[in-house]
């Protein structure tokens, strides 16, 4: 088992949508300095398969790499599942998991993300069971961070309550400056909870496709809040 645990990059670099030219893209953007990468076992929108091609070809020590992928239920999959849609949620992650790291050519996800929640609203018994299954996965030295993507401030406080082992890193599809990303950093105040790559590596994952876009992107600073926003905040919701 790999036991080189990489750093957490202050910028991913992003795979989805990409389709046949995911793994030159990647190479391209290992070439032009990126050591995190973000991917999807979700065939739908992602071709894990081809960044696993790119590192291979790249020669990039795995010490030196930090690889997120996903865990997607089948509502978000097309028809070309990672895993036995019959199975149990239990069985889905496993399934899911062996196959992103046969793909990716590790035995070691660096984060590892459920892809959105159940339902548009609340967390649901699915979801806890799905999260109880990758406590499971960190628990076992399989994944050295646990995330969550797609998540309202609501679902992520319910998440953060319940949970044993809470999230490292929220990716949602937001930019700077937004109103989810000072609920989200409120609740994590609330909770005394702190997500060290919170908005900073996740925020918006890099899909530039040109290297100058892909030098531009490394230089992405964080967006931080201040404890007196966090009470502006923390005052409103009371």
């Amino acid at each position: 088992m790999s036991t080189a645990r990489a750093p957490v990059p202050p910028i991913l670099y992003g795979t989805a949508w990409k389709e046949e030219r995911t793994a030159a893209l990647t190479a391209q953007a290992l070439a032009a300095g990126f050591r995190g990468i973000d991917t999807a076992n979700q065939r739908k929108h992602y071709v894990e398969a081809g960044v696993g091609e790119a590192i291979a070809q790249a020669g990039v020590p795995r010490a030196e790499l930090f690889l997120q992928t996903k865990f997607t239920y089948a509502r978000g999959q097309d028809e070309r599942l990672p895993y036995d849609p019959a199975a149990t949620l239990l069985d889905q992650v496993a399934q899911s998991f062996a196959s992103s790291c046969e793909h990716l050519g590790t035995d070691v996800i660096d984060s590892y993300v459920l892809h959105g929640p159940w339902a548009a609203l609340g967390w649901r018994p699915e979801d806890r069971e799905v999260w109880t299954a990758m406590e499971a996965l960190h628990d076992a030295g399989r994944v050295r961070h646990l995330g969550v993507s797609n998540i309202s401030a609501d679902q992520l406080a319910a998440l953060v309550a319940s949970a044993r082992i809470a999230p490292t890193f929220v990716q949602n599809r937001c930019y700077a400056r937004t109103g989810w990303d000072h609920e989200v950093r409120a609740v994590c105040a609330r909770h005394r909870h702190d997500l060290p790559g919170l908005l900073a590596a996740h925020r918006q994952p890099a899909r530039a496709s040109s290297a100058e876009h892909l030098r531009a992107d490394l230089t992405a600073l964080a967006v931080t809040l201040d404890p007196a926003d966090v009470a502006v905040i923390e005052a409103i919701g009371e």
